[in-house]
């Protein structure tokens, strides 16, 4: 009883954080606004200042939104990928599921884009169109790991293939984008240095969902992945189905990386820091509650990212890919040398 005591308290620590970087990250900004001016515009915004009202509605809000989102998925990603590749290091950025985001993209907005001939890419029709071309990368890339691993079965060199195949990936998106049209070009241009501030109250009606179904999809193979802790061999013992376990986890992780990568942009080191942080501070194991603590806490993460990268009193907002980049290098570095055994399966 106790123990389960603090195990709730713990989380709901964790609540109480997210709820008030939330709050600080609507108040930070170019225009800096105050709790006083803030609460009755977000409450009440027909009798707010107008002004206020739209900062927050069409701005701040789908902002930190996106920021939590992000943050939960990408944490939870990269948790499943280490469970499954027993390796601290694993995550979508290492693995290169992220670049096979970033190429489904670029086929999608600098070559396919015909399809939506006649339709803004960033419109509903369009939005869907992008993330769909995403997973299909994420997930192809995903395949291909996953073929490199089961026949390697060394993941040391299976990381120095990911990170490879992502060079590769990104040569030929510099291709793509040397041929294609003025207006391709453009767009992609825009999706490249997206921020989770470009996301559109549109977009949030597709990234959602697709976020949601992700995470259910991750929960649903939290014993699968308790299992694999263990080893294939074990999990194979307790009767589970292998085939489902793999596609259940594959399909979480393509769903919920090539998700946020399709709308803003690639964001390294996110899924591979905050599951170590969350096995630390809810010293366990069992993915029944590390997966709701990772999704907490990476959205309390990327909301701190994101308070950094608009420098306080600055007009100016850095590229939260290079806040989360200088954030998780030091830490990275800090999990290798507390694992220096990170070879074989």
């Amino acid at each position: 009883m106790h123990d389960r005591f603090w195990r709730e308290a713990e989380f709901f620590l964790l609540l109480v954080m997210l709820c008030i970087f939330f709050l600080l990250d609507l108040l930070a900004g170019s225009v800096p606004l105050t709790l006083s001016q803030s609460l009755p515009a977000l409450f009440h915004p027909s009798t707010a200042d107008p002004q206020i009202a739209a900062i927050l509605y069409q701005f701040r809000v789908p902002k930190a939104i996106t920021a939590v989102m992000a943050g939960a998925a990408l944490s939870v990603a990269g948790l499943q990928m280490q469970t499954i590749f027993r390796n601290p290091v694993a995550g979508p950025d290492i693995l290169g599921i992220s670049s096979g985001s970033s190429l489904g993209v670029a086929l999608f907005v600098l070559s396919a884009g015909w399809i939506f001939k006649g339709t803004p890419l960033f419109t509903l029709a369009g939005s869907w169109g992008i993330v769909m071309a995403a997973w299909l990368g994420a997930g192809l890339m995903m395949t291909l790991v996953v073929l490199l691993a089961a026949r390697l079965r060394d993941l040391m060199t299976v990381l120095i293939l990911g990170i490879l195949i992502s060079s590769a990936i990104l040569a030929i998106v510099s291709v793509l984008q040397y041929f294609s049209s003025e207006s391709s070009l453009k767009s992609f241009i825009v999706w490249t240095m997206g921020s989770l501030g470009s996301t559109t109250q549109t977009q949030l009606w597709v990234l959602i969902p697709a976020v949601m179904i992700g995470l259910l999809l991750a929960f649903l193979s939290s014993k699968f992945l308790d299992a694999f802790l263990l080893g294939e061999n074990y999990a194979k013992s307790m009767g589970m189905n292998l085939r489902v376990a793999y596609l259940l986890t594959f399909a979480s992780t393509s769903i919920l990386a090539g998700s946020i990568t399709a709308f803003c942009g690639p964001i390294g080191f996110v899924g591979i820091i905050v599951p170590h942080l969350a096995r630390k501070y809810f010293h366990s194991s069992l993915h029944s509650r590390l997966i709701p603590g990772t999704m907490v806490l990476g959205a309390v993460v990327m909301l701190a990212g994101d308070l950094i990268s608009q420098l306080p009193g600055y007009d100016i907002t850095l590229p939260i890919n290079s806040v989360t980049s200088l954030l998780g290098i030091p830490i990275v570095i800090w999990i290798i040398f507390q694992n220096k055994k990170i070879g074989a399966i």
